[in-house]
């Protein structure tokens, strides 16, 4: 059966004969959720006085590429779960108005025009607090009285996601034909498999929609499902806030996101959605340099530039070398004496 087909079947929308399926009462997603509240430990000691989704990827932080993602997909209310410790994120999302008319004197209207696109006008931020790092899905449960009754995404800015269209949009788009739960996940290896929640696929699915059978957070390589990796971009019904409620703690003894799926995938289908992009894993020193280095080289002002000065990084001796070759003279200079 086609996977538009069992959509139809499944969430009880009107298939097209071009394969597009629209459920009928599916609602616009107007919302997104950003757990920010960790701590970022493994960027201490930058993070102990910054916000690890405040360090930037060239010139904007962090957390600005995925509200940018965010507002590319029709996106108008944002919602950060943060802590106390974060209140760089909050000044960060709200209007500067004497940096503004400091920029408006000084006649730099592009810098200008890049400062207010930080917050568009038809955009509203909104903040929740996470008073103890209980987990994800306890992070979301705090945005519950924000978020309401309607569909919403969660999107994990520590994975900056590059893709054209923008990686949640597609997502969304998913969601309106489908009228069901979107997960974004990747192939991952098994070794690494305990570092992600690993679907369930059904065996006969689609070639980007799969749906979900199962989850499970972070198995070991012998006892994962599949080797498809959940990935930090979801897409909800609101029904998720109900497996949400009374959730037990469960890996690692946090309230996880993971098991609140697990309960949704009860009341009704789940999909995965293998995205069309590039991940940036930037919770890791790593993936954050990657991302950097990528997002640099193709800056309309840096890139060339840039370009320039990784090349002379590449062509210089490595440390290694340079010692090798130091200690080549002197054995030199030992043997001529």
């Amino acid at each position: 059966m086609k996977l538009f087909e069992r959509l139809r079947t499944l969430t009880g929308g009107a298939a097209h004969d071009d394969g597009r399926v629209i459920k009928a009462n599916a609602r616009r997603v107007r919302k997104a959720v950003f757990p920010v509240a960790g701590f970022g430990t493994r960027f201490l000691p930058a993070t102990k006085a910054i916000p690890k989704e405040m360090l930037p990827i060239v010139d904007r932080p962090l957390i600005q590429y995925a509200v940018d993602e965010a507002i590319a997909a029709g996106i108008e209310e944002m919602i950060f779960v943060t802590h106390r410790t974060k209140r760089a994120i909050e000044d960060h999302f709200d209007r500067a108005a004497e940096l503004e008319r400091e920029l408006e004197k000084g006649g730099k209207d592009e810098m200008l025009a890049e400062l207010r696109s930080v917050t568009p006008p038809h955009v509203r931020f909104s903040f929740a607090r996470q008073t103890a790092p209980l987990g994800l899905g306890h992070a979301v449960w705090c945005a519950r009285h924000l978020i309401g009754d309607e569909p919403f995404a969660v999107m994990l800015p520590d994975d900056l996601l590059d893709g054209e269209p923008p990686v949640l949009a597609q997502m969304v788009e998913s969601f309106q034909r489908s009228g069901a739960s979107v997960i974004a996940v990747e192939n991952v290896r098994r070794e690494d498999t305990m570092r992600y929640g690993i679907v369930e696929p059904a065996p006969d699915s689609g070639s980007r929609m799969t749906r979900i059978l199962g989850i499970v957070e972070k198995p070991q390589p012998e006892k994962a499902p599949s080797t498809m990796g959940v990935v930090g971009r979801y897409v909800f019904s609101p029904r998720l806030l109900d497996c949400l409620e009374n959730l037990e703690p469960g890996s690692g003894n946090e309230i996880q996101l993971t098991d609140g799926i697990a309960r949704l995938l009860a009341k009704e289908p789940v999909f995965a959605y293998s995205y069309v992009g590039k991940r940036y894993d930037c919770g890791s020193k790593l993936g954050f340099l990657e991302a950097t280095l990528e997002f640099a080289l193709r800056h309309p002002q840096l890139g060339m530039e840039f370009q320039k000065l990784v090349n002379r990084v590449a062509d210089a001796p490595t440390q290694d070398e340079t010692a090798a070759s130091a200690r080549g003279a002197r054995h030199l200079t030992l043997v001529s004496s």
